[in-house]
């Protein structure tokens, strides 16, 4: 007699399709992997949103079958090497695999160029993590997978996986920012002390003022830099790669466009002392070029320690604003605010307090052979430095426009084509079912 039927299903987490989704915006193949029966994994990964395909340039999504899309392991085996790249290519769900197939499917991946992370829980998984470039076990799977894989993701949770792809992504974009602070800085560093001497101008800044300038005040911004918070479309860029250098040329043109300004406003506000200042001597150019040249009371002006802490403070003002530029890479100041980063704020406010203390307690102005400036000679070093924003608004502004354009034709590229916008050359990441 038959008495009844019962189904069991284990149904997909409710964050996954956000995850996923996530995923094809910031250009991640997601492939489903798993030893269950082909209709099944299909069924879930409908559910999941797997077989979607958005396209970026509409902003449509579409709703696709599985053709040529969903694989068995039978079905993989029996195709020729020339099939299986093909695909490997268009592959969302690869199902009834066998150990050997997981690890082929890894090397197939790699092969075109893919960075590859894989997830597993089983023994059988072990080869394929250990020959992914990424081995993610999971933390309720077997000490066998464990111990091949590179990391163990503690709660089982794929939207974790997604997170620590844009936390990877938010320190990478940090480590940059913190070099193009430290660069563009000490490129103004030296060029302010090789034009000065090309100009033949009195000494600048003496050494040490220099390592104050680096150890103290520069060392507290460039630390907080590290705390930036994540841009906001940080998952929205397609990945990287791997051969990709961590400053390209456009990026160093940018660095030396900063760099050069720093140390044309230091030795600006030098120079302005003499030349411009209403309390200072108005000397001609010529005097001040040729200041080696002069003879008795002549030099006494030139021992003035007012000049050399214009220079020194215009040096310091002008890398704490060059400090918020690199909050982000190329997002505006008014988009992404110093808000975003309090830390920031608060070491720029201690370095210029530590200046204010350096310059006006007189044993730490003698030693740094500094003296106080009156209010005309701060706006001076204010409006000196504050034009390193907008330089790098510029810059950033051209960088953006430039990634639009070069985005646009990209998909326009890819709609008349018929391809898939998701760039398959970059970086895939498998979905292991248990």
């Amino acid at each position: 007699t038959f008495l009844g039927l019962v189904g069991l299903i284990a149904p997909p987490r409710p964050e996954v399709r956000y995850a996923l989704q996530t995923c094809k915006d910031a250009g991640i193949r997601v492939i489903m992997v798993t030893g269950d029966n082909q209709q099944t994994a299909e069924a879930i990964a409908a559910q999941i949103g797997l077989n979607d395909q958005y396209n970026s340039f509409t902003g449509m999504t579409k709703i696709s079958d599985f053709q040529g899309r969903s694989f068995t392991g039978a079905q993989f085996e029996a195709m020729t090497e020339m099939q299986r790249e093909d695909a490997v290519r268009s592959m969302c769900v690869f199902s009834r695999v066998e150990p050997a197939q997981k690890s082929k499917l890894v090397e197939l991946l790699k092969r075109q160029g893919n960075i590859v992370a894989m997830t597993g829980d089983g023994v059988n998984d072990a080869p394929a993590l250990k020959s992914a470039d990424i081995g993610i076990a999971m933390g309720s799977g077997t000490a066998v997978a464990k111990g091949a894989a590179d990391m163990v993701l503690a709660d089982d949770n794929f939207s974790t996986i997604v997170e620590a792809v844009a936390e990877g992504r938010a320190i990478y974009n940090n480590a940059k920012q913190f070099i193009r602070y430290m660069v563009s800085s000490n490129i103004g560093e030296v060029v302010c002390i090789f034009t000065a001497a090309a100009l033949g101008f009195p000494e600048t800044l003496v050494p040490v003022q220099l390592l104050w300038v680096n150890l103290v005040t520069d060392g507290l911004p460039a630390t907080a830099l590290g705390f930036n918070r994540a841009d906001g479309d940080i998952m929205s860029k397609k990945p990287r790669s791997s051969t990709e250098q961590i400053v390209d040329r456009w990026l160093l043109i940018r660095y030396l466009i900063i760099g050069v300004y720093v140390g044309f406003a230091t030795v600006g506000s030098f120079g302005w002392w003499y030349l411009s200042n209403p309390d200072g001597p108005n000397l001609t150019w010529d005097q001040l070029t040729h200041a080696s040249q002069c003879e008795g009371t002549e030099c006494d002006v030139f021992k003035d320690r007012r000049p050399s802490t214009m220079a020194m403070s215009t040096l310091v003002l002008v890398e704490m604003f060059n400090a918020l530029n690199s909050l982000s890479e190329n997002r505006s100041l008014f988009t992404h605010p110093p808000t975003t980063n309090l830390w920031l704020v608060g070491a720029i406010v201690i370095s210029m307090w530590l200046h204010f203390v350096i310059m006006y307690v007189p044993s730490f102005a003698k030693t740094f052979t500094i003296s106080a400036l009156s209010v005309n000679e701060w706006k001076a070093v204010f409006w000196y430095s504050i034009p390193v924003i907008a330089i790098d608004e510029v810059l950033k502004y051209f960088t953006r426009a430039h990634n639009a354009k070069r985005r646009f034709w990209s998909l326009r590229r890819g709609m008349s084509s018929g391809a898939d916008i998701l760039p398959r050359s970059r970086s895939a990441v498998m979905k292991s079912a248990p």
